[in-house]
């Protein structure tokens, strides 16, 4: 039996600006997912999908025919698509895998719920990464695209600076422990943002990227230095302010929160997923309670 695993992620600098090298400040999450893999006898692929909650949300069975995955039954749903999608892509960028007489029975393991938007799909790419023995960055290009910072994320047990230079992804391993982070909370928007629509809309509407890029960088690097609350939230709102300039938007704090004293930053695409919201946790729990917001999560519960 093989087991492989990767973390989730959260990106707290360069939403969307990533895509066009500017230099993201991600966290990679106490959460993640787990792949686990048995040889059976049989040349087929049986693959269960486990939830937070211990319960299968997805199963099915697959063969191998002619150097290639397939289902054996005529109705195909979109999970089962899109896994046969990743399973091939992984087989053209290593032709011995799933090559063989053999089978395997693969179990995927999610520790958070599927709407957290802690990087279901990237976990999963990076699992299957490490069980073809391929570069997860070029079967992340091959499937569903982005910037890579995810994955650098499943890969690192630290934050990081994450940049593309040259289409080449640069990781750099930082320490981002703080000494106010016991005011530093992520609250779910009770809805999951499509990473695919986000940029796509980032690309339909970005204005003055050039000077936008370098004014993020410098934020990114002073929110690594911060050493106080109010030096936080100073560049988080500014950071926020850029974003919404560049893709046309209107930062979540001005639509939703207006009222809220601190500061809340959006985390990777806009609208949906995680915010991050900063004050004393009695605040922030009676804050967002009272406007429907339950799911709450610190700093230290979250983060690695």
């Amino acid at each position: 039996m093989q087991t492989f695993y990767s973390h989730g992620k959260l990106l707290l600098t360069a939403e969307y600006v990533v895509l066009d090298g500017a230099r993201a400040l991600a966290l990679p999450t106490k959460f993640g997912q787990t792949l686990t893999v048995e040889i059976i006898d049989e040349a087929k692929l049986a693959w269960q999908s486990i939830d937070s909650e211990g319960r299968i949300w997805f199963e099915d069975e697959f063969t191998f025919l002619n150097g290639e995955i397939t289902i054996p039954h005529t109705i195909c749903n979109d999970v089962s698509k899109r896994l046969i999608e990743i399973l091939n892509a992984a087989k053209t960028l290593n032709p011995d895998f799933l090559k063989g007489e053999k089978g395997y029975t693969v179990s995927s393991k999610l520790e958070f719920p599927n709407d957290w938007g802690l990087g279901s799909s990237s976990t999963l790419l990076n699992n299957i990464a490490q069980w073809a023995n391929i570069d997860a960055f070029a079967l992340s290009n091959a499937t569903f695209g982005g910037s890579g910072y995810d994955i650098a994320c499943a890969q690192n047990d630290s934050a990081i600076v994450y940049q593309i230079e040259n289409s080449k992804p640069l990781i750099e391993s930082i320490s981002f422990n703080k000494e106010f982070q016991d005011q530093l909370f992520f609250v779910h928007l009770n809805r999951k943002q499509n990473s695919r629509d986000s940029i796509n809309m980032y690309r339909d509407n970005k204005t003055n990227t050039k000077v936008i890029i370098q004014k993020i960088n410098s934020i990114t690097s002073k929110l690594i230095a911060s050493d106080s609350i109010i030096t936080f939230n100073a560049l988080i709102e500014e950071h926020e302010r850029l974003i919404g300039e560049i893709t046309n938007q209107t930062p979540i704090k001005k639509r939703l929160f207006n009222d809220f004293k601190n500061q809340i930053k959006s985390l990777g695409g806009w609208n949906g997923d995680f915010v991050l919201a900063t004050g004393e946790k009695e605040y922030i729990d009676s804050y967002f309670a009272s406007k429907g917001y339950t799911t709450i999560v610190s700093f230290k519960d979250m983060i690695l």
